[in-house]
């Protein structure tokens, strides 16, 4: 299949002829024309792990988000928005218009955080219809050719390692202050902390898109943990009663919002604030806006989850019903709450309408669990929000979210079937969130007619959405694009739960083996280096052996003590290939290569 740029470059071509002919270049189905008005631009955030109730907007009083509550006031807030409860999946979904389990997507390390390259982002939709691209932050949806930001859309990248600073792709030994960040594609050190940066070049990247429309995507790594921050930053929050680690975690969302302000004010000041559209959200569920309440003091302050039930990672509200402010004051719409049900997957098919994008939006309204879905992945599954905006009639609809974080999903594993009133948690237990919104009573005995008819439509949904649960999302090798591939063991296919997605378990030798599923764009011979440490990175080996597995392939070689790298040249055949090896060293646990490079000669 053709790659998804190439796919959308002739959509965009075929699609203007088509409006030309047919249509008459109504919004959705082509570029503007150069005397059309203007379109606007778009500024999309999201921060990393923060909840419904880490806002002060939401009733939470030991939280300082001054610039969040104005942008939400000012704003079309989504009060029944819904993200899955962990982290790339969300980005899956959101850039795609697609659940994240038919892109690749269903776990945040061993290779199903790798977005499936058929499908086209938000990004690549974008720049193929004359806009600027750029991202700033975390994007946790492959590391690797062409998989990377900048293989994906985005034309300016700033972007960590993996899914988080100090992750195992990320570079070595870095932190939240003064981090080493990739500048379009190439390691370059910075000053500052990370969220100042990326706003910093974010900010950059509005200034010098004047002559086009741009699409700015902010996804900060805060405040996922490790909870680094000033510390004078978290003692002004612990003086109010804040007890650790959330003070941290709530300083670091202090800093988010001091800086969407320094983005919103830059708006102001050049004068495009009105034809911005903005929109906020989060990935999840909180991570530790929420801890146990204490016996020995009740009046302690254990965090606010705006009468939620559960956090990050769960089927409950708590885990993936999440803020989402949308302002447009250009956009025809006042400020005020919708509280019907939506997800992250409506905002690429509503930004396509809003934006003109060349995209039929024709037929997408259509219920995935009650049509066949089509074979061309340009498709959303989302539904456009334009006509709920407009306060149009918008059906009754169902969706599902789930957190699986197993090699291959399990039907009904972490699962939530929502409608708007009723939600079905793992196939079994029922909540009725007009009498119950904290989710406290299970009511799936009294209406065992609800049950059957949500999980009727899961069984459906499941059928459609697994199709392909079995094809790994593949790595390029051998690619002018990228000829030096450096793999880590954060990718790993493994048979084993716990893998070395962090540098931690890798400074403790963390036993394991896992696969890393590539294709070799040419055959040729290849230079394959093992190493338990980044390419310049001291490590020396102790004495012993070294096995490469290519496929059903394998071959062995001694380990010279002290050396910090084991090479192997063969040939690899074009196409498909599985890659794996295994260090055998005195004194220390067999476990495969935790950074492998791959180059054709």
């Amino acid at each position: 299949m053709p790659n998804s740029i190439d796919s959308l470059r002739s959509a965009v071509a075929l699609g203007a002829l088509w409006s030309l002919l047919t249509l008459g270049g109504q919004a959705g189905t082509t570029p503007a024309s150069a005397d059309e008005p203007r379109r606007p631009n778009v500024v999309l955030i999201m921060s990393d792990d923060q909840g419904y109730g880490d806002l002060g907007v939401h009733g939470n009083r030991m939280i300082r988000t001054p610039r969040l509550d104005a942008l939400a006031r000012e704003s079309l807030r989504l009060t029944n928005f819904h993200v899955d409860p962990t982290c790339s999946e969300t980005r899956a979904a959101l850039l795609t218009g697609r659940y994240s389990c038919r892109v690749g997507v269903w776990h945040t390390i061993q290779g199903r955080s790798l977005l499936d390259e058929r499908v086209p982002t938000l990004a690549d939709r974008f720049v193929a219809a004359g806009y600027r691209t750029g991202i700033f932050g975390k994007w946790h949806l492959g590391d690797q050719y062409p998989l990377r930001a900048q293989d994906r859309g985005f034309e300016r990248t700033l972007t960590i390692g993996g899914g988080g600073i100090g992750q195992t792709p990320d570079a070595w030994g870095n932190d939240y202050r003064d981090p080493t960040l990739s500048s379009d594609g190439h390691p370059e050190k910075f000053s500052g902390y990370c969220t100042d940066l990326f706003f910093d070049h974010a900010i950059e990247f509005i200034e010098g898109a004047r002559d086009r429309p741009f699409f700015c995507y902010v996804p900060t790594n805060v405040p996922h943990s490790p909870y680094r921050i000033d510390d004078a930053a978290r003692d002004a929050v612990r003086a109010r009663g804040v007890p650790d680690p959330m003070a941290a975690f709530y300083a670091m969302i202090e800093n988010l919002d001091a800086n969407v302000g320094r983005l919103l004010d830059t708006l102001d000041r050049l004068g495009i604030a009105d034809d911005t559209i903005v929109i906020f959200l989060t990935d999840n569920g909180t991570a530790a806006g929420v801890m146990p309440s204490r016996d020995d003091d009740a009046a302690a302050w254990t965090g606010f989850d705006a009468g939620m039930r559960g956090q990050k990672g769960s089927p409950y509200e708590g885990g993936h019903r999440v803020p989402c402010f949308i302002r447009w004051p250009a956009g025809g719409f006042e400020p005020g709450s919708i509280d019907r049900l939506t997800a992250h997957l409506d905002l690429a098919p509503t930004l396509a309408e809003w934006c003109s994008l060349p995209i039929d939006l024709a037929g997408f309204d259509a219920d995935p669990a009650t049509r066949a879905y089509p074979s061309d992945p340009t498709r959303f599954d989302g539904r456009s929000l334009v006509p709920l905006v407009r306060g149009e009639a918008w059906p009754e609809r169902t969706l599902v979210v789930h957190s699986q974080r197993r090699p291959i999903p399990e039907p009904r594993h972490q699962t939530a079937v929502m409608t708007d009133r009723w939600r079905l948690i793992r196939g079994k237990e029922l909540y009725d969130l007009a009498a119950d919104p904290g989710q406290t009573r299970d009511v799936a005995s009294e209406h065992p007619d609800v049950v059957a008819q949500l999980d009727e439509f899961y069984e459906r949904w499941w059928q459609r959405v697994s199709v392909e649960f079995d094809r790994p999302v593949r790595v390029r090798v051998g690619a002018a694009a990228q000829p030096v591939v450096t793999l880590t063991a954060h990718d790993w296919h493994a048979p084993q739960e716990e893998i070395p997605w962090d540098q931690s378990h890798v400074r403790r030798d963390l036993p394991g083996i896992g696969t890393w599923k590539l294709q070799a764009v040419a055959a040729g011979e290849y230079r394959v280096e093992l190493r338990m440490r980044p390419p310049g990175v001291d490590y020396r080996f102790e004495a012993g052996t070294a096995v490469l597995w290519i496929d059903d392939r394998d071959i062995e070689v001694d380990v010279v003590a002290g050396s910090d790298v084991v090479t192997f040249e063969t040939r690899i055949a074009e196409g498909p290939f599985s890659l794996s090896s295994m260090v055998r060293e005195a004194g220390k646990p067999d476990r495969g290569a935790y950074f492998v490079t791959i180059e054709r000669l």
